[in-house]
C-alpha cells in the first residue's frame, strides 16, 4: 500500500486552505509580515506540492510598513466560484490596531490577482467564502461575543451574506458558534461545508499552540441553529503528551476528490530539542470519512500520522526547485521573501549577472522596518545552508552576511565587516557577541549546519576549506516558544549601513540549502 509522508509542505506555511477545480488542487496559507503574501500551491493528488506563485504581490495589494513581528497577513482562505479564484483573508495591523478583512479574485491562480476588496464592518480573523446552491455568497469570521466574553479570548463565529456586486457585506449578522467545550478559547478559522443538504461548520478552538484542535457543527439552516458534533473535537493532539513528534495541530480546510474522497489539510508543528518549534507551524495531510451524518477524521486513529495511506489519485511530481539557487534567473525564485512591503529595488540579478547583488540599506534587521534581507524558510530539523559573497567595506557601520531569523528579536547574524567576521546572538532584544575572526578579504565563504537545536557556523576564504567561526550553538532561540510569536525560522542574506547612507553593496554568487538525514 503506497504511502505519503507529513508535512506535504514542510516549514513555515500554517492556516492551509484548500479548493479543488477539476482534477486540480489549490492551496493557501498565511504569511504574517512577510512579502509577497499568500504563497499558492498546486497538486493533482494532495500529496506533492508546487508553488505557482503569490497572491499578494504589489505593494498596492500589501502595506506592511511598520507591521510588528507576527502581524500583517492571517489565515487566508481559497474559494472557485464561475471561473473566478477568490482569496479572502484578515490584515492584522498591530497588537491592538484593527483586523481589517479583505478579498482579492484572479481568472488564473498564477495571478495577476486584483487589489484588495475592503470589507466594511468586517470583524475579527481567518474569514472565510461560502456559495450556496442558491447563488448567495457568505462570509464568516470569529468576533468577541456580542454579550461580552464570558472567559479569556472567549469568540464567536458569525456570518453575514457578500455582495459582490457592490464588494460588500449585506443584510443581518448571525451569531453561528461559541463553543464546542466551555472554556476551550480562541474560536476561529470557521469553514462552511454543504454535504448530502447540510450545512457544516468547521471551527479550530483551543489556541494556536498545543491545545489546538478542529470541532465541527452542522444545520438545516446556513444561518443556523447549529448542533454541535458529540464527538467534538474531531482532531486534536493534545491528549498525546509532549513527547509526540507532531503537536498544535488544528484549522483545517476540507476537500472532496475527484474520487470522491475527503481529506483534510491542517496545520501542525513537528517540535524537536524538547517543546521547540523551529520549524513553525506546517501543512499537513488527514483522510476523512462521514459516519451518521458527521465527519471523522482518520478512522480508527483520529490523529495526523508521519506517515499514512495515500489518496486513491494517480501521482504527479513536479520538477523541484534545485538546492543551490545560482541566481542566474531574470526574477527571485519564489522561495525567497522580504521582511515587511519592500519600496525600493535594493537587490538586483542584472547588475552582475549571474549574482544576487543587495545594496547596503541605513536599516536595520532589528527594527520594525524592511531591511536589505532576502531570505527562505527553515524547512529540515537538519539542514545545511551556504553563501559565497563578495563585500568589500568601506567603513565601520557597513556589514554584509548570513542571517538565521525567528524574528527582530530573536536571531544570529554572521557579519562581515572591514577588518573581521562575527557572529552575534540577539536574544530578547540584547546582543552578545558569541565568536569574532580577523578577516579582510573581500570574498567569503559562509555556512552553516543545524543538527537539532544544535548549530554550527563556519567561514573559509576558499572553498571547502572551512574554518569554524563557532560550533554548538543553541538554536532554541528560533523557535516560537522562546521568541514569540506565529512565524518559523527563517534563513537569508542580509547587509546594512546601520544608520548612514551608503552606495555600497554585496554580491551573492549563490545560497544552498540542503536538507540533512
Amino acid at each position: 500500500m503506497s504511502t505519503f509522508k507529513n508535512p506535504v509542505i514542510p516549514g513555515f506555511y500554517p492556516d492551509p486552505s484548500i479548493c479543488r477545480v477539476g482534477d486540480v488542487y489549490y492551496l493557501v496559507t498565511s504569511t504574517f509580515e512577510y512579502f509577497p503574501g499568500i504563497p499558492i500551491f498546486k497538486s493533482k493528488d494532495l500529496v506533492n506540492w508546487s508553488q505557482i506563485g503569490h497572491v499578494l504581490t504589489r505593494p498596492s495589494q500589501l502595506n506592511l510598513d511598520g507591521t510588528p513581528n507576527s502581524k500583517g497577513i492571517y489565515a487566508a482562505t481559497i474559494r472557485y466560484h464561475k471561473g473566478i479564484f477568490y482569496v479572502i483573508t484578515t490584515f492584522v495591523e498591530s497588537q491592538t490596531g484593527a483586523r481589517r478583512n479583505f478579498f482579492v479574485t484572479a481568472e488564473n491562480p498564477e495571478g495577476p490577482w486584483s487589489d484588495p476588496y475592503w470589507l466594511d464592518d468586517c470583524p475579527g480573523i481567518d474569514t472565510s467564502l461560502f456559495f450556496d446552491d442558491d447563488g448567495k455568497v457568505y462570509v464568516t469570521a470569529n468576533r468577541r461575543p456580542p454579550g461580552g466574553q464570558l472567559y479569556p479570548k472567549h469568540m464567536e463565529i458569525w456570518l453575514q451574506e457578500l455582495d459582490l456586486e457592490t464588494k460588500q457585506l449585506t443584510g443581518e449578522k448571525y451569531s453561528l458558534w461559541d463553543g464546542a467545550l466551555k472554556y476551550i478559547h480562541a474560536q476561529e478559522a470557521p469553514h462552511i461545508y454543504k454535504v448530502d443538504g447540510k450545512y457544516y461548520l468547521l471551527i479550530a478552538e483551543g489556541g494556536t499552540g498545543f491545545t489546538h484542535s478542529v470541532t465541527v457543527a452542522r444545520s438545516e439552516s446556513i444561518t443556523g441553529p447549529y448542533e454541535g458534533a458529540k464527538t467534538n473535537p474531531i482532531l486534536t493532539h493534545r491528549h498525546l503528551g509532549r513527547e509526540y513528534p507532531i503537536a498544535n495541530v488544528g484549522h483545517g480546510d476540507l476537500v472532496e476528490t475527484t474520487n470522491g474522497e475527503w481529506w483534510m489539510v491542517c496545520l501542525g508543528s513537528r517540535p524537536y530539542g524538547g517543546m521547540y518549534r523551529n520549524l513553525g507551524r506546517e501543512s499537513f495531510l488527514v483522510p476523512l470519512k462521514w459516519e451518521e451524518g458527521w465527519p471523522v477524521v482518520n478512522p480508527g486513529k483520529g490523529i495526523v500520522e508521519m506517515e499514512g495511506v495515500k489518496p486513491n489519485l494517480k501521482e504527479k511530481r513536479w520538477p523541484t526547485e534545485p538546492a543551490c539557487d545560482h541566481f542566474d534567473l531574470p526574477e527571485l525564485r519564489m522561495q525567497w521573501n522580504f521582511i515587511r512591503t519592500p519600496r525600493e529595488d535594493f537587490w538586483s540579478l542584472d547588475e552582475r549577472p549571474g549574482y544576487l547583488r543587495l545594496h547596503l540599506k541605513s536599516e536595520r534587521i532589528t527594527e520594525d522596518v524592511n531591511p536589505a534581507f532576502i531570505g527562505r524558510r527553515q524547512c529540515h530539523i537538519n539542514f545545511a545552508a551556504r553563501t559565497k559573497m563578495e563585500f568589500t567595506p568601506t567603513n565601520r557601520n557597513e556589514v554584509a552576511g548570513l542571517v538565521l531569523l525567528q524574528n527582530t528579536d530573536f536571531h544570529y547574524r554572521v557579519e562581515c565587516t572591514q577588518s573581521e567576521i562575527r557572529l552575534v546572538k540577539r536574544e530578547a532584544g540584547e546582543e552578545e557577541l558569541l565568536a569574532l575572526q580577523p578577516y579582510q578579504h573581500q570574498k567569503v565563504f559562509l555556512k552553516v549546519e543545524a543538527y537539532g537545536q544544535s548549530y554550527h557556523f563556519y567561514f573559509a576564504e576558499e572553498q571547502e576549506k572551512w574554518e569554524v567561526l563557532k560550533e554548538d550553538v543553541d538554536g532554541r532561540i528560533l523557535s516560537t516558544d522562546v521568541a514569540g510569536g506565529f512565524t518559523g525560522a527563517y534563513m537569508g542574506m542580509y547587509a546594512s549601513s546601520n544608520g548612514t547612507d551608503s552606495s555600497n553593496y554585496a554580491d551573492f554568487d549563490y545560497f544552498e540549502y540542503i536538507g540533512l538525514k
